[in-house]
């Protein structure tokens, strides 16, 4: 049974194989009630008033962890293409924080005076715990990849087909839920696998803990929009 179950995940990839192992939460975080109503156009501006505030303060933190995957990926990896990739998502963080700020502007909120609620601070403590330098490369590199497809799979989600987005939120989706970030999304996913395959049992467990532990945060964050209302 165990041989068949690693022959599996190398057929598939072990993080492929554990968001089947762990289905229910990965729904619970990516096609949360939250995105549901924004597909759907029941959506509360209220609550998406308070996801982007608290999300602009999660960016900013994120920038110093996507900063020490990218220095990870320099000492521990010995494919190029990794850093590549990953600066890549580092250097569009700038833009992200400026779309950010001109969406508040949009909507009349003053992020100078937004505080981060207490699910936002767990999980910007996440990321500050995984920036550790005994954190190894594949446990971050995991963990970044779950951050950015979480969101893509979410919003593309309120783009697909029957979608009734409202027009005014269709830029948001976009920004997560296009083509173009989806490949980048693939990509982490794909730098991910490689070092997995060449992972420790400890490393592996570590990687696991780090994925479910994104996946838990995302749910408490959406869950924490909802609640504004």
């Amino acid at each position: 049974m165990e041989e068949k179950l690693k022959a599996e995940e190398k057929k598939i990839g072990m993080t492929e194989a554990w968001l089947r192992k762990h289905r229910l939460l990965h729904t619970g975080a990516t096609r949360h009630p939250f995105i549901l109503s924004i597909r759907d156009g029941t959506v509360d501006i209220a609550a998406f008033k308070t996801w982007l505030a608290q999300d602009y303060l999660f960016v900013r933190a994120f920038v110093p962890f996507a900063a020490s995957v990218l220095i990870k990926a320099y000492k521990e990896s010995d494919d190029n293409t990794d850093m590549e990739v990953i600066l890549g998502g580092v250097a569009a963080l700038k833009d992200e924080i400026s779309w950010f700020k001109n969406e508040a502007n949009k909507w009349g909120i003053s992020l100078s005076n937004v505080v981060p609620q207490k699910p936002n601070k767990n999980y910007c403590g996440l990321l500050d715990s995984l920036t550790r330098p005994e954190v190894e490369y594949s446990v971050a590199i995991t963990a970044f990849w779950a951050i950015e497809a979480v969101y893509q799979e979410s919003f593309a989600h309120c783009l697909g087909e029957g979608s009734q987005t409202p027009q005014e939120l269709k830029e948001t989706c976009e920004r997560w839920g296009n083509e173009g970030f989806g490949r980048y999304c693939q990509s982490l996913q794909n730098i991910a696998n490689l070092h997995l395959q060449k992972a420790s049992d400890d490393e592996l467990k570590n990687a696991e803990v780090a994925l479910l532990s994104v996946l838990e945060h995302e749910v408490e964050f959406w869950n924490m929009s909802c609640a504004s209302v």
